[in-house]
């Protein structure tokens, strides 16, 4: 598994409107946009009693992690578990697909049931680490997204904004689950593997723009 560098960047509309006009003469909208040209996201992200995950976030170890639910579009017949790294810089991401009833059952903590399979590391991780260290389902984190892809470098380069959240988090899988706003801002992300190319570089103007350590978990779970 090959790290990625990620890079992020607090934009204002008139910077997103800009880089959406020069993107588009190079890059690739992502195959699932909708008609505003994104979709939705929704996580919910794990953590225990004591906030490991916010505490390594906000005192900047250079070895975390953390693991979250996701799904797309509203649509819950396609769910993830995704595990993110983030080890001296780069980032590492490992998922597995969840169908509703496992998430149903962690929702409702019938862990055994949901994650202890042999046959999914991934999800036995999750499983070994609800009972060592005590994780469960913290938060929910929505927000509406729009991506544009660069094959050279394997490049991603996302708009995040409509931040929103909800403490509730058995109601995951309810796409009219009232949440609150977590963060008045677009957050640019720029993804890529062993190089930037330059021509993404100059978009986006890299060196001109204030990079940010920006965490939706860590702002939701601030509110």
């Amino acid at each position: 598994m090959n790290g990625r560098h990620e890079l992020k960047f607090y934009i204002n509309a008139a910077d997103a409107a800009l880089l959406r006009t020069r993107l588009r003469a190079v890059a690739k909208p992502d195959e699932n946009a909708d008609e505003g040209g994104g979709y939705h996201v929704r996580s919910l992200y794990f953590d225990n009693y004591e906030d490991k995950v916010v505490i390594e976030k906000l005192s900047g170890q250079s070895r975390r992690e953390k693991f979250r639910l996701r799904y797309y579009g509203g649509d819950t017949s396609m769910i993830r578990l995704e595990k993110k790294s983030k080890i001296n810089r780069l980032c590492y991401k490992e998922s597995a697909v969840l169908t509703a009833d496992q998430c149903t059952a962690i929702l409702e903590g019938y862990y055994d049931m949901a994650l202890k399979n042999p046959d999914a590391p991934l999800l036995m991780e999750l499983y070994a680490k609800i009972r060592s260290q005590n994780l469960r389902p913290r938060s929910i984190v929505d927000y509406y997204r729009e991506a544009y892809v660069f094959r050279a470098g394997n490049v991603r380069i996302t708009f995040d904004s409509q931040i929103r959240t909800s403490n509730s988090v058995t109601g995951f899988l309810n796409p009219a689950l009232p949440t609150i706003p977590a963060a008045n801002a677009t957050i640019l992300e720029v993804k890529y593997d062993g190089f930037l190319p330059d021509i993404i570089r100059d978009i986006v103007q890299i060196g001109f723009r204030n990079q940010t350590e920006f965490s939706k978990y860590l702002v939701a779970r601030l509110v």
